[in-house]
């Protein structure tokens, strides 16, 4: 996968992220930052970091339980450790720390 094509999967990945966070703002508030990265916080001040890291080809997601690198596979995002989909992944770390069920689908 070259330059351009990761960045445009990583958006389209990103973009459905943020269309997800969409019906959960009673767990937790999102902010889209600049350079495609998104900012999930929680009540307890907690906070998730989503953002690609192009020179990887990954998406890097780093929250309370730890860092986790997600690369593309056809049209899913699976951890580079344990094949975890990222929006699997992304929903019990923001479940973990909203401490409620947190869907992303």
């Amino acid at each position: 996968m070259d330059e351009a094509q990761f960045n445009a999967a990583a958006e389209a990945m990103l973009a459905r992220i943020e269309r997800a966070l969409d019906g959960c703002e009673s767990a937790l508030d999102y902010e889209v930052k600049p350079g495609g990265v998104l900012e999930l916080e929680f009540a307890d001040g907690s906070k998730i970091i989503v953002n690609r890291h192009t020179a990887a080809r990954e998406i890097w997601v780093a929250a309370r339980s730890g860092g986790f690198h997600f690369k593309a596979e056809g049209d899913l995002w699976v951890d580079t450790r344990d094949g975890r989909e990222l929006l699997a992944a992304l929903s019990a770390m923001a479940s973990q720390q909203a401490g409620q069920p947190v869907e992303l689908r």
